[in-house]
């Protein structure tokens, strides 16, 4: 199978929200390649055995994605953006319930060295900077957007300027303050400085 540009799976996408069955159709496998991508980045860390599988995060992404109705899908990247979110959710829900039934529900304190292996699957460090996550979000809504799109989504700047509708720079620029942001909120939580 050919690998689909960027504007064949959005026209696909734009056909989708308007209703097209068919365009659904067409759209599955290719979407369905890009999710198993992500999902495996998430949890290409995790030990083996473990008990949530690529396909099975994968499978639960699709299934909340098709459910969506009236979704004005703007384009590819916008899609997989929301798609990276929906896993994000998925994976932060997975390993709080896991925390909480191993642990009785006190959160681990990481480092941020240890938070930048959430896209190797460490399911602590993906529940700290999730906590990051939205307290960055309510400060700066678009700096914690830059994030989950690049970070979770893999999305590139220029595909993450283009969801956000402003400029590459201004992406580079909310990359850089939020990585010091989190990095500064991450370090105080391992040290208890809170």
């Amino acid at each position: 199978m050919t690998v689909p540009s960027t504007q064949e799976v959005t026209q696909l996408l734009l056909a989708w929200s308007h209703g097209d069955q068919a365009a659904l159709e067409q759209l599955t496998p290719l979407v369905y390649a890009e999710l198993h991508r992500l999902a495996k980045r998430y949890l290409g860390g995790e030990r083996r055995g473990h008990t949530l599988q690529t396909t099975a995060l994968v499978n639960e992404a699709y299934l909340r994605l098709i459910d969506w109705k009236n979704v004005e899908w703007q384009n590819r990247a916008h899609f997989f953006g929301v798609s990276a979110q929906l896993m994000r959710r998925i994976l932060v829900d997975f390993a709080r319930s896991r925390h909480y039934a191993k642990r009785g529900g006190e959160a681990e304190q990481v480092s941020l060295a240890e938070a930048s292996m959430v896209a190797q699957g460490r399911s602590t460090a993906l529940v700290a900077l999730d906590d990051a996550l939205q307290a960055l979000a309510a400060l700066d809504p678009r700096q914690s957007q830059v994030v989950e799109l690049r970070f979770f989504g893999g999305l590139s700047l220029e595909e993450t300027a283009e969801v956000l509708k402003v400029s590459p720079a201004t992406v580079r620029r909310d990359w850089s303050l939020a990585q010091a942001w989190l990095h500064r909120e991450l370090n105080k939580t391992a040290t208890g400085d809170r």
